[in-house]
């Protein structure tokens, strides 16, 4: 980055739409929601996704940051988030709908996935993505840090999950290591669950 990288700040609830626009542009044809979400108008489910995790959980419960024109969006919950059950509970309906034809398989990558999630207090990168059209300018780095920097504060470590290989080594030069390697069930991607202590 150079000193005239841009710089991260909270996202609004005017920045919604923008934020799921970059989002969908960046997941696309990410293997994990191709998997999980029907192929019939994909692109409107997916949207819809996306806008939900990023409203009634990013920005109610956990914390969203983005780039000044949304060019680059993170998404996350924190040691804080004690109403994201409740949310996923009472969206549930929502997203069997979203899900359409691949629900079954929605359930049965999460159970593959849930023994391998953090018990004690994380702070869980839950979505990242960069506009595709701005890839290669280190602005997934510059809505990263602002999550690693407030975990270490906390003392807290830090966890994300992806299904995209070439991801491994970007989330490594942030400091988070493999944990594990989940084959996602029916075909599945592979997925990896990575995890960074926190730093003094």
């Amino acid at each position: 980055m150079t000193a005239a990288s841009p710089q991260a700040r909270p996202a609004r609830n005017e920045d919604v739409e923008a934020a799921v626009g970059t989002l969908c542009r960046a997941f696309a044809d990410y293997p994990w929601t191709r998997h999980v979400i029907a192929a019939e108008e994909h692109e409107r489910r997916l949207a819809e996704f996306q806008r939900l995790f990023l409203s009634r959980v990013g920005l109610e419960h956990g914390r969203v940051w983005v780039t000044p024109g949304c060019e680059a969006v993170s998404v996350w919950t924190t040691p804080e988030s004690t109403g994201v059950g409740a949310v996923f509970a009472e969206l549930t309906g929502r997203f069997v709908e979203l899900a359409g034809d691949r629900w079954e398989y929605f359930e049965r990558a999460e159970t593959a996935l849930a023994p391998h999630r953090p018990r004690d207090p994380v702070w869980f990168l839950g979505s990242v993505g960069v506009d595709p059209s701005q890839q290669g300018r280190g602005l997934a780095g510059v809505v990263i840090r602002p999550g690693l920097q407030e975990a270490d504060r906390a003392g807290v470590p830090s966890f994300l999950e992806t299904s995209d290989e070439r991801n491994v080594e970007i989330y490594r030069r942030f400091g988070f290591e493999v944990q594990t390697e989940v084959q996602v069930p029916d075909g599945g991607p592979l997925t990896w669950t990575m995890w960074r202590a926190p730093r003094r």
